[in-house]
């Protein structure tokens, strides 16, 4: 169970932000803000206590929080960004980690390994790490020797096609996994009670489990509707903002 969450709100400079999808059209702002509001207050209905800090112009991605740091109940690592544009945003991070973490509980990842926390799936002690663009194996070397120093274990899964690990699968507790594209038939994943996404929806493979509830994406009535007949309540929430950068639910928050 989670008690806590972090976010940051999106800056004004999200509008420049890091994307694969051009023809979707530049963020709305205004739009965007409203989204970040229900997102935080669907958190808060799962029974977290949500940290915001303030937008961070400096950085367009950067309410993309997930990437920046990997947290767990033994230890928090923090990452090194893959991407150019994003390198420094892991140092923003680290102050308020110190909040929840002491020193000898923090660890770090650097360069030349680079790591985003949208490449790794916490299941249990075990975290699966994506090689991506934005992942290389010197990163998930160092961050599975992070994990080993504080007894927890890790596993390197190599990529092909999505941006992050996390783009493709979604962890739902109780050995049940959301998947879609590359990892429907990825042996990695065979010991899990795999919930498949249709082709048509597979951005909403991006969901999120806070507590026995499980946040999805707005517009998947495939996707909502197979994690209901889980067994799960849904929470919906409109991404569509984010989704223009590339971002999904996970990536708009630290949960631990």
């Amino acid at each position: 169970m989670f008690k806590n969450v972090i976010v940051r709100r999106p800056s004004k400079s999200l509008v420049n932000g890091i994307t694969s999808a051009p023809e979707l059209g530049k963020p709305d702002y205004e739009l965007a803000l409203k989204q970040h509001d229900s997102y935080i207050e669907a958190l808060k209905s799962c029974g977290v206590e949500v940290t915001v800090l303030e937008a961070d112009e400096r950085y367009p991605d950067s309410c993309f929080v997930e990437d920046v740091a990997v947290l767990s109940k033994n230890c928090a690592i923090v990452t090194n960004p893959g991407a150019m544009t994003r390198k420094g945003e892991e140092k923003e991070i680290i102050d308020i980690l110190k909040d929840f973490y002491t020193d000898d509980k923090i660890e770090y990842v650097k360069a030349p390994g680079t790591i985003e926390g949208g490449d790794v799936m916490m299941v249990g002690d075990h975290f699966y790490v994506g090689l991506s663009e934005r992942t290389n194996e010197e990163g998930a070397k160092q961050f599975i020797e992070a994990l080993e120093k504080h007894g927890l274990t890790g596993s390197m899964v190599p990529l092909k096609e999505v941006l992050h690990l996390k783009t493709g699968l979604a962890y739902l507790e109780n050995n049940n996994l959301l998947v879609a594209g590359e990892f429907v038939n990825s042996p990695e994943f065979e010991k899990f009670n795999k919930i498949i996404i249709d082709e048509s929806e597979s951005y909403s493979a991006n969901c999120i489990w806070v507590n026995d509830k499980v946040i999805v994406p707005a517009g998947y009535k495939k996707t909502k509707k197979a994690v209901e007949d889980a067994g799960y309540e849904v929470i919906v929430v409109d991404t569509s903002e984010y989704r223009k950068l590339d971002g999904g639910l996970s990536c708009l928050s630290l949960r631990f």
